[in-house]
């Protein structure tokens, strides 16, 4: 069972509602369009044009047209199941979609603005499909964009694994759009020669948006990655952590992708100071470092995320955010964390910190040398890339694994994943003056 707080929708508003939610909306794209998500004549002209509020009926005028989600259904549990995206990021991902007039598009995770803003895109000769899995939630989307003016969108429920073979147009959709986080692309075969797919991927739990054109049956990246997140995809799609406990400690590894490790000998591990091993390589306070913790994603055997409970003596010295599970590797009965250590205020006031890679058990020390070693490889060679390209390929197409790890190769059920990294060198890292350092220890940033 699921609850939900739906109410009917005000199809009739008051004339001075409807002044004052054409301002907001324009002043919603107005900060949109000065912050560059909006790029285009088009994908303009659909946030001035689509009234969001109208699809989110529970919530006052101002909040619907805040730049930020709006949950729209929740599971008993309280999670978020279905929600209408940020702003920003719908923008971000329509403009990556490239939809022309007279398009086919179809939407993955159902909701009805969105659609609503895809078929502006495509015009009165476009064909827009929306599909969920969750039947209150395609009923909702059908209500509203009747009620809307888009009753020629086609709504569909069904698990988007198995995207019903009679929706798909002759040659493939021209666009699919994403808006459930997803651990595979299975769309593939549904995507035309040269169509775009835009999807919000997890590769080992790290969800980035990803713009793809589908050339010679494969997918092939081409716009910079957004770190992103969005609800869950359920279904047979649906994601695992493949999460472990280490007995005793309220400390969680998670293998999402890849084989999970035994963790049951590491207890031992954390019982004792870490070792702490210094790379010289540094990041600002409100600088993001996703593509860092990709990187050794791909790079290094035994990659894991890290967690522990805020209320847990487990050793783990400035434990990762509850939301943002830190990058680790284990090697047999110890292991090694990235972690950062504050070494001055930096040119804005907001701290510069070193990256530090923290070592438990008999052989972490061992451990945290391979990953620093990888953090100053990546430094050296792939800091100053604006992004990596992936490339998607259909498992059938590809030859098995030559061994267990591929470097930077995540294998799915349904593609192999390949992320390049161009060789764009970084700054110079900063050695360390350990004699002026600040021995105050901070959480990454992301």
């Amino acid at each position: 069972m699921t609850r939900t707080t739906e109410r009917p929708a005000v199809t009739t508003p008051p004339t001075t509602d409807l002044d004052e939610a054409t301002a907001l909306r324009h002043q919603l794209a107005d900060e949109l369009a000065a912050a560059g998500h909006i790029r285009t004549p088009a994908v303009d002209r659909a946030l001035r044009t689509v009234p969001r509020h109208a699809f989110a009926p529970e919530r006052p005028l101002h909040a619907a047209y805040a730049n930020e989600i709006i949950a729209t259904r929740h599971s008993d549990d309280g999670t978020v199941i279905s929600s209408i995206s940020a702003p920003w990021l719908q923008a971000d991902m329509l403009e990556a979609a490239r939809i022309q007039p007279g398009h086919h598009a179809l939407e993955i995770g159902s909701g009805g603005y969105n659609a609503a803003l895809i078929a502006e895109l495509a015009g009165p000769t476009g064909h827009v499909t929306t599909l969920d899995i969750d039947p209150a939630v395609t009923d909702r989307a059908t209500r509203f964009l009747t009620q809307t003016g888009y009753g020629r969108i086609r709504v569909v429920t069904a698990d988007a694994e198995h995207v019903p073979a009679e929706v798909v147009p002759d040659g493939g959709f021209d666009a699919i759009v994403v808006t459930v986080d997803t651990w595979d692309l299975p769309w593939i075969d549904a995507l035309a020669e040269g169509g775009r797919l835009v999807a919000p991927l997890r590769l080992h739990g790290y969800h980035w948006a990803i713009s793809f054109t589908k050339r010679d049956g494969a997918l092939h990246s081409d716009e910079p990655l957004i770190v992103c997140g969005f609800v869950a995809m359920q279904g047979d799609g649906a994601w695992h952590r493949n999460r472990r406990t280490v007995p005793g400690t309220g400390v969680h590894l998670s293998w999402e992708d890849g084989t999970p490790l035994p963790v049951d000998e590491l207890a031992p591990a954390l019982t004792c100071e870490p070792t702490v091993t210094h790379t010289h390589v540094t990041v600002g306070g409100q600088e993001p470092f996703d593509a860092l913790t990709l990187y050794l994603a791909g790079a290094l055997p035994g990659f894991c995320r890290l967690s522990a409970d805020s209320d847990g003596d487990n050793g783990v010295l400035n434990p990762p955010p509850k939301h943002w599970p830190g990058a680790a590797i284990v090697r047999g009965n110890s292991l090694a964390r990235l972690a950062t250590e504050r070494i001055g205020d930096g040119d804005d006031g907001k701290g510069l910190y070193e990256f530090v890679v923290h070592g438990h058990g008999t052989r972490g020390h061992l451990a945290a040398q391979v990953m620093a070693e990888q953090v100053r490889h990546w430094q050296h060679n792939h800091r100053g890339a604006l992004c990596p390209r992936i490339t998607a390929r259909p498992t059938a197409s590809c030859a098995p694994p030559a061994r267990d790890h591929e470097l930077h190769v995540f294998a799915k059920k349904h593609t192999r994943i390949t992320v390049d990294w161009p060789i764009v060198p970084g700054p110079a890292a900063l050695l360390i003056d350990r004699g002026s350092c600040s021995a105050q220890m901070n959480g990454g940033t992301s």
